[in-house]
Parts: structure tokens; C-alpha cells; sequence
């Protein structure tokens, strides 16, 4: 399991500020490409005007790693978002997903090119693959092998020919990576998956990191589920700071990049005003506390009820 990075306190409990921007701050993938280490998430800003604001005031807040996918429906706000913040593109790391459903690789290299259509820009800072299968077949055994190596060998095309500057793989667990890292041609340098306080698949982080690929994290937050936890509220209390705040200190200090998403400025803002550390005890706590079992309505997610390990 993986310890945590930041172990010194002046007592525990006491927040330690520090002087730091996390939002300037970046990780760097396997192919020497820097990556900002908090990236702001678009699901369900499915309306393109609404995506648009979105990415336009998250970038105003400072955030300049920006997550979408196909499968969201709103890569053309997201781009127009981008182009209308007045920040210079190669400042801004632009992240789609090519649909789990794509398991072929001619419609993968179509999809590809449509997303740079939508989005509007010269190009697509990382694609990844957003499932190792298809939505509707989630629950069914077969683990599309094939198809996800055809799928990676036209992001590989991609890649090689400038259209994207690094690629990756989302809800990929040891076993799907393995497929990757013994048949591709180019490992992963990504994987996306749910993870967050009491939902932390430590076996998939370490197999990940064994292999030099980034862990990001969506639902950092377990989609609003991981505030009602009196036990996390308690330990935000010791630290002064809020449910939102605690969670991301934890993933960064796991090691792992985390994808918040809201429409709203102030929770953009505070979201990244991170500036404490939580002790190793305290850490060993979040890391071990009981799972959560119910995402209320998003639970019929097949990432929510088929958790990764």
C-alpha cells in the first residue's frame, strides 16, 4: 500500500501551511510531458454553453488541466472554454476519452479526429481509452482484449503523428494494463479511475505505479456521498479545513492527481486551497476506513457498483 509523501507535523492535527500553488504545480508522465496536478472534471456539464462557463471560470480560478470525453457530450464547450480564456494553449492540458464502446480500430481512429473536430484545437494534450469495456457489457466476463489493443493502436497512430501528446486508459484494473504493457507497442501513461476516501484501489495504484503510468482520480469526493461520513467530517475538523479540502490533500498525498468537478467559483477556489498536510497516522486511517457501499443515484454506474480493487 502506498505510504504517504508529506509525514511532518508540529503536532497532529495542526495544520502546517505551506507556501505553494498546487494548481501551478504539475507531474511529469512516463514520456517526459508535464501534467498539472489537479485537473478540473466536466461530467454532467452534459449542455455546452453550461461546460463553456465551466472551463472559462475554472481557468479563471487558476485550474489549467482540463478533463473530458466523448461520452459527455460537451467537448465543444469545453474547447470553446479554452480558446475564450485569453491562456495561451500550450498552458492548458486538454484531456478526452475515446467512448467504451470503441473497440475497433478504424472507428477509433474516426472518433479520434471527431474529437479534435469538437474540441477545436490543434491538438488533444491526452486521450484515453474510457473503459476496458463497453457500458452495457460491464458485468459480462469477456475482458475485450483484442478490442482494446485495436482501440490503443490507433491512439498510438495518434500519438506518433502529433494529434495527441500522451495517452492513457480509464477504469483499467492490473489485469487490462497487463494486456497493454505485454502487447502494445506504447505503455500507458494514465490511468483514470474512481478513487477517493474510503474508495482507494491500492492494488491497481501500485501495479500503476510499478510501471511508471499516473493514477488520476475522478469522484474525489464519491459524488457528494463521502460528506455525510461523520468520520471524515471529524478528521476535517482536526485539520480546520473543509470534507472537499481533506479529500484532495489525500489523493495528492498518495501520489495521485484528482479531477474535481463543480460549476460553482467559490468551490472551484477552495477546492485547491490545500495548504496543510495530513500526518502518517492520519493517513493510515483514511486509507483503512470502511468502504462506501451505497452512491445513492449513481450507484446503477457500473464504475460505482463494479469497483476496481
Amino acid at each position: 500500500m502506498l505510504g504517504c509523501f508529506f509525514n511532518s507535523l508540529k503536532t497532529p492535527g495542526e495544520s502546517q501551511k505551506r507556501d505553494e500553488n498546487l494548481l501551478e504545480e504539475t507531474y511529469l508522465l512516463a514520456n517526459g510531458v508535464k501534467i498539472p496536478k489537479i485537473g478540473f472534471g466536466t461530467w454532467m456539464i452534459a449542455d455546452n454553453a453550461a461546460a463553456a462557463t465551466a472551463v472559462h471560470e475554472a481557468i479563471d480560478a487558476g485550474y489549467r488541466h482540463i478533463d473530458t470525453a466523448e461520452a459527455y457530450g460537451n467537448e465543444v464547450g469545453v474547447g470553446e472554454g479554452v480558446r475564450a480564456a485569453g491562456i495561451a494553449r500550450q498552458d492548458i492540458f486538454v484531456n478526452t476519452k475515446l467512448a467504451a464502446e470503441i473497440k475497433e480500430h478504424d472507428a477509433a481512429v474516426k472518433a479520434i479526429d471527431e474529437s479534435l473536430q469538437k474540441l477545436n484545437l490543434d491538438y488533444i494534450d491526452m486521450m484515453i481509452i474510457h473503459a476496458p469495456k463497453p457500458w452495457a457489457k460491464y458485468d459480462e466476463p469477456d475482458r475485450y482484449f483484442e478490442g482494446n489493443l485495436e482501440a490503443w493502436r490507433a491512439l498510438e497512430e495518434a500519438y506518433k503523428a502529433g494529434k495527441l501528446r500522451a495517452i492513457g486508459v480509464s477504469n483499467f484494473d492490473p489485469t487490462d494494463l497487463k494486456n497493454l504493457l505485454d502487447h502494445a507497442e506504447i505503455a500507458p501513461m494514465v490511468d483514470q479511475v474512481l478513487a477517493h476516501i474510503t474508495q482507494t484501489p491500492f492494488k491497481t495504484i501500485d501495479f500503476a505505479k510499478q510501471h511508471h503510468i499516473l493514477v488520476e482520480a475522478y469522484s474525489p469526493f464519491g459524488h457528494g456521498e463521502m460528506f455525510k461520513n461523520q468520520a471524515i467530517q471529524q478528521m476535517a475538523e482536526k485539520y480546520h479545513v473543509s470534507v472537499a479540502q481533506l479529500g484532495m490533500r489525500y489523493l495528492l498525498q498518495l501520489g495521485l492527481l484528482p479531477l474535481p468537478k463543480t460549476v460553482k467559483p467559490e468551490h472551484m477556489k477552495a477546492n485547491a486551497e490545500i495548504d496543510f498536510e495530513i500526518n502518517e497516522t492520519d493517513m493510515s486511517t483514511l486509507e483503512h476506513m470502511k468502504p462506501l457501499t451505497d452512491y445513492g443515484q449513481y450507484q446503477s454506474f457500473p464504475v460505482y457498483s463494479d469497483r476496481l480493487s
